[in-house]
């Protein structure tokens, strides 16, 4: 039961590392907290369900075309509202409302278009799960754990090695100076959102293969990549994959005592002790209080 509920926590914190990554990816560039993430993960994986399910288009192609879209959504939503309040110098407050904001008209444009019920994508068939030693796990359980590796593999190199990445960083360490030395804030500011996003929509075709979407899927997977952001510390992209497994294995493994209603209450309690006792989280760093 042990390695099982081991293996089932990695696999759940895979899909939270791709959701943390892309939103703290943005945070540490823009410095506001960009809970509409979620709205985007979601609406791409409804694009994925009607690319593929309503048209019929071919399945690989209707994942490209998701993970487009859900760039397509990040970008507009950065350009639409987040730019314009940047420019009239909003308080944090302003855009973390906006933000919540975007997420609930996200959350309404699946419902209107796509109706309330559950939907399924039914690509792969599940079937038997493999079994490994002690452990069961399915095929499509194994492809998701080593393509997110893979893909946040990716993301460490582009952010360590290229232009745009070392430009990021530049930004996120301090706006002012990036800009004194030729580096445009906006335009990594798009850049953060267009990488983000598209981290989003590789995390939403991932969750639409292996579970059912609902409109408000978002919210769920925002509160999971947010709490996993600020275990691991929300300015660190790495800290935020790091604490994406933390919380994958702590509810799985809080599961095994409790009754499943309980995982999103382990979550939250989690978050809470983090907010309340290290909230620059594990690998963030403490800033000072004359700051």
């Amino acid at each position: 039961m042990f390695y099982q509920i081991l293996v089932n926590g990695l696999i759940a914190g895979a899909i939270y590392a791709l959701v943390a990554a892309g939103f703290s990816l943005i945070y540490s560039t823009t410095k506001f907290v960009h809970f509409a993430h979620g709205g985007v993960i979601a609406l791409s994986a409804y694009m994925l369900y009607l690319f593929y399910s309503l048209f019929g288009l071919n399945f690989w192609l209707a994942v490209i075309l998701a993970i487009i879209s859900g760039i397509l959504i990040g970008l507009a939503i950065d350009y639409l509202i987040y730019r314009p309040l940047r420019a009239r110098r909003a308080s944090p407050v302003i855009i973390l409302i906006a933000s919540v904001a975007t997420l609930l008209i996200l959350e309404s444009i699946n419902l209107i278009f796509f109706g309330a019920d559950v939907k399924s994508i039914n690509y792969l068939d599940i079937g038997a799960g493999l079994n490994i030693g002690p452990v069961i796990i399915t095929s499509l359980q194994i492809f998701i754990v080593i393509s997110s590796l893979v893909l946040l593999g990716v993301l460490f190199l582009f952010m360590k090695y290229s232009k745009i990445g070392k430009a990021m960083r530049a930004v996120a360490d301090n706006k002012n100076v990036a800009e004194i030395v030729g580096i445009s804030a906006e335009r990594i500011y798009a850049w953060s959102f267009a990488l983000g996003s598209l981290i989003a929509g590789f995390a939403a075709v991932l969750i639409a293969m292996e579970q059912n979407i609902e409109p408000t899927m978002g919210t769920a997977l925002m509160i999971k990549g947010f709490t996993a952001s600020i275990i691991g510390g929300v300015e660190s992209v790495a800290g935020g994959v790091l604490g994406a497994f933390l919380l994958g294995l702590a509810e799985n493994f809080g599961i095994w005592w409790l009754p499943s209603s309980y995982k999103d209450a382990i979550a939250f309690v989690i978050l809470f002790a983090f907010l309340l006792f290290k909230p620059e989280g594990i690998l963030g760093i403490r800033k000072s209080g004359n700051k």
